[in-house]
């Protein structure tokens, strides 16, 4: 369903300057990921550190006509587009979600509570998909944009709606609540996630208890007794429950785990009945126990929930973005394939692609059986829009719209299973291009996932975008709104990966990216990145690349100085962009106090030069006993920069903070801090108080297992000594990989099945021991995790006598990176 901009304009009451009454079907709020402009509206919303007012100009140049922005915005390009004026955007885009909803009476599930709201969506839409025509949540969109953006997908052509709704703090889910309007809610459980937003405890629950604040039903754990009482005492709503008291709905009897699956036998209407699902930790029991009685709830027979519950499969929440043979990237986002998340899944492939060959391999949708022909019909106008070049099909459906694909030129090969694609493709097939993985489960595309890779190393390195980014914003939520970022990606982004870093950070508007060396510089100008760079350590054979590229050096004694001025002078360049590195203690490269008077006379003489910023860097911010020197630092740099601003006459950027002085020292954030080992997630100063997420995770998995008698060595040296028969479990990583020779015999560990196993012996080259004696259900080609979420970097580092820089960096660059994003 779709509206007028001005009929929009009227539901909103706003001013307005309409010149056409274009047709509103898409809700836009990212200027990367326009695909139908004709027909998208956007919002130009500003946060603390982003104005969406400032994309207006490239969004309508990419042909987008419609806006909303504040009142207080003018239009200085006098752009012929429609633009409505409101007091507050993201209200604007909220109430148009919930107006939206409104048009539509089938059944609308909200779910909300710590964890497990993605889980259970995803499940109940596998479970409910046989039923119904299902609109959902596309992956985590649970948030205060993410919601209405979910919301706006409804149409006519469903009959149930599953959204989660996430909230951080007090005053957000009334929001939420108005644009979902929940008939069904689901509270999945109450944990520690986001408590600093919330007084206590109770505070969260009857925060969260909002969103059902005019649901005829709520289904949750009935064994959390202080949480019923606060939403039976916020809620008129009949209350369903699951839990192992008599007093619940659903009565578990009894839990029976083996090795892969569990059994639970519990009590419905005075029944017994029992499933068996492919799970056996305990939050997937409780997930499930969710999903139980909601389809009890919508009289779905227990013989059927137990058949479709054994299909059950984990959810995979984050697209993968890795490099694979032939200069090809993969987008592994094949845990499912619906319309929501396809479309997602073709802005991802579209943004990070770029100019590239773009090629989808795509299975036939699930649940989309009423009406499947405007379904498709409608997905093949999205690929189009979002110009693919080439499109391989997988399923008999497709193949029905082999005309119409053809009719628009792509490049299309059909295919009526995965098998019959294995035995008519090669992997040299493709070559130079970005390829879109998305199936759904049944068509098994992990199989082509696999293939695709071709690779025999399976040590990985996983980077989390969506923690780099979370982050970012933790660290920028404690700087001054006008301050300027530099973010570092010198060595290799500390080891994650420079160029897919540097992408998601210039997406995220920082100001400046700062690199070691030159050659980091052009990589970085090559894969079309055009935020300024400052280059660190430059020497005269870099010069003519410096210039090529747009980089900026810094500038850090009088000889390097001299070079690149007459360098400049001979090139007749005049007001090249350049930073003075000052030398206030840390004694590594910069300008001594000494020489700042000579270093004045010398940016006045000529004209070859423009001080974009003054910078220098302090030696223990991290350090409480050091604060005094890091002032002396702060109070000497603040002199020196002072008097070289008065002597070149105008202004510059002014910058000494690094991560660790971000939170702790306020009066070294001058104009700009450079965020460094902060980004990836290590808090060097060690104060544990901005909540970082784990960005790096490095793992690899188990080639051999083998029982030792105690009197046995391990590894070279015979230095594996044993106190017990064990079982050793050898490893794919070595010291060639990165992982350091110190972490051997038993100084280090390695994280599976939830237990740590001591590593046992020397490290090898390629392979590691370790004792996995306590933990029997391990296997070969289990996932080992050596740092991350489970094992800290920075105890790693502790384990090695080293720091978490070291640690991070040195990962060789045979170890995969594989990028995801929830």
């Amino acid at each position: 369903m779709s509206n007028t901009i001005q009929e929009i304009s009227n539901f909103l009451n706003c001013t307005s300057s309409i010149l056409s009454n274009d047709t509103i079907e898409y809700l836009l709020i990212d200027s990367r990921k326009i695909s139908v402009p004709k027909s998208s509206l956007f919002f130009a919303l500003s946060g603390p550190r982003r104005d969406g007012h400032e994309f207006i100009e490239e969004v309508f140049n990419r042909g987008v006509t419609n806006f909303i922005v504040k009142k207080s915005f003018s239009n200085p390009q006098k752009l012929h587009a429609n633009f409505l004026y409101v007091d507050d955007v993201l209200k604007a885009l909220q109430q148009i979600a919930a107006q939206h909803r409104k048009q539509f009476n089938y059944p609308v599930i909200g779910i909300t509570g710590s964890n497990g709201k993605t889980i259970v969506k995803e499940w109940l839409n596998q479970l409910l998909q046989p039923n119904y025509n299902i609109v959902r949540s596309p992956r985590s969109y649970n948030s205060q944009i993410g919601v209405p953006i979910s919301v706006w997908q409804m149409n006519a052509h469903h009959n149930l709606a599953i959204f989660e709704a996430g909230i951080s703090t007090v005053n957000e889910m009334a929001h939420l609540q108005k644009i979902i309007q929940p008939t069904i809610g689901i509270l999945t459980n109450i944990g520690n996630a986001h408590d600093d937003g919330f007084e206590n405890t109770v505070e969260k629950i009857k925060e969260k208890s909002l969103l059902f604040s005019s649901s005829e039903i709520i289904i949750t754990n009935g064994d959390e007794k202080n949480i019923l009482e606060i939403v039976n005492a916020n809620s008129t709503a009949t209350i369903l429950t699951w839990g192992k008291s008599e007093s619940n709905n659903l009565i578990i009897l009894s839990e029976n785990k083996s090795k892969q699956q569990t059994t639970l036998e519990a009590k419905f209407d005075g029944e017994k009945i029992v499933i068996v699902i492919p799970f056996t930790d305990n939050a997937s029991i409780q997930n499930t126990c969710t999903c139980w009685l909601t389809l009890l709830f919508f009289k779905i027979s227990n013989e059927v929930i137990a058949e479709r519950m054994m299909q059950l499969h984990a959810v995979e929440m984050r697209m993968q973005l890795l490099s694979i043979p032939n200069n090809c990237v993969l987008i592994n986002d094949s845990y499912s394939n619906d319309i929501s998340s396809f479309n997602i899944g073709l802005d991802y492939l579209k943004v990070n692609a770029g100019d590239s060959k773009k090629t989808i391999i795509i299975s036939d949708f699930a649940g989309i059986q009423n009406n499947s022909k405007h379904h498709y019909l409608q997905i093949i106008q999205n690929i189009k829009s979002r110009k693919i070049d080439r499109i391989i099909t997988i399923g008999k459906e497709w193949m029905k719209f082999e005309s119409e694909l053809q009719a628009e030129n792509f490049e299309v090969s059909f295919y009526k299973s995965t098998d019959d694609f294995f035995k008519n493709q090669s992997s040299n097939h493709f070559k130079n291009e970005y390829i879109l993985l998305k199936g759904a489960r049944v068509f098994n595309f992990e199989k082509i996932n696999f293939w695709l890779q071709q690779k025999t190393h399976q040590t990985v390195m996983e980077i989390s975008l969506t923690a780099l980014q979370h982050n970012l914003k933790a660290y920028q939520k404690h700087l001054n709104p006008q301050t300027k970022t530099m973010a570092m990606v010198k060595a290799f982004s500390y080891g994650s990966g420079s160029v897919e870093i540097a992408k998601i950070l210039q997406f995220n508007k920082v100001d400046y990216l700062g690199v070691a060396y030159t050659d980091e510089g052009v990589e970085l100008r090559k894969a079309g990145i055009s935020l300024p760079i400052m280059v660190l350590n430059i020497d005269s054979e870099s010069f003519d690349d410096l210039l090529e590229y747009n980089l900026e050096p810094e500038i850090f004694s009088t000889s390097i100085y001299k070079e690149f001025d007459e360098y400049l002078i001979n090139q007749a360049i005049q007001n090249f962009p350049i930073h003075i590195k000052l030398n206030t203690g840390m004694n590594r490269l910069g300008f001594d106090e000494a020489e700042v008077n000579e270093l004045c006379k010398q940016l006045t003489s000529n004209k070859t030069v423009l001080v974009k910023s003054v910078l220098s860097h302090l030696v223990a911010s991290e350090d409480e006993k050091e604060d005094d020197f890091t002032k002396q630092q702060i109070e000497l740099f603040k002199n020196l920069s002072n008097k070289i601003e008065k002597n070149v006459g105008y202004s510059f950027i002014k910058h000494i903070a690094n991560s660790a002085a971000i939170f702790r020292i306020p009066e070294a954030e001058f104009d700009m801090v450079r965020l460094g080992i902060g980004l990836y997630g290590v808090d060097s100063a060690n104060i544990n108080q901005l909540q970082l997420q784990t960005v790096a995770t490095l793992k690899t998995t188990i080639a051999q297992i083998r029982k030792v008698n105690k009197t046995a060595t391990i590894g070279y040296n015979r230095n594996g000594k044993l106190e017990r028969d064990s079982i050793i479990a050898t490893v794919r990583i070595g010291y060639a990989d990165g992982l350091n020779r110190l972490l051997g015999n038993k100084k280090g560990v390695m994280f599976l099945h939830g237990k740590l196993a001591p590593i046992v012996g020397n490290v090898c080259m390629d392979m590691t021991m370790i004792d996995i004696t306590e933990i029997p259900d391990a296997k070969e080609n289990d996932v080992v995790e050596i740092f991350g979420g489970n094992i800290s970097v920075q105890q790693v580092a502790k384990n090695t006598n080293t720091i978490a820089y070291e640690t991070l960096s040195t990962i060789n660059q045979r170890v995969r990176r594989i990028y995801i994003e929830e």
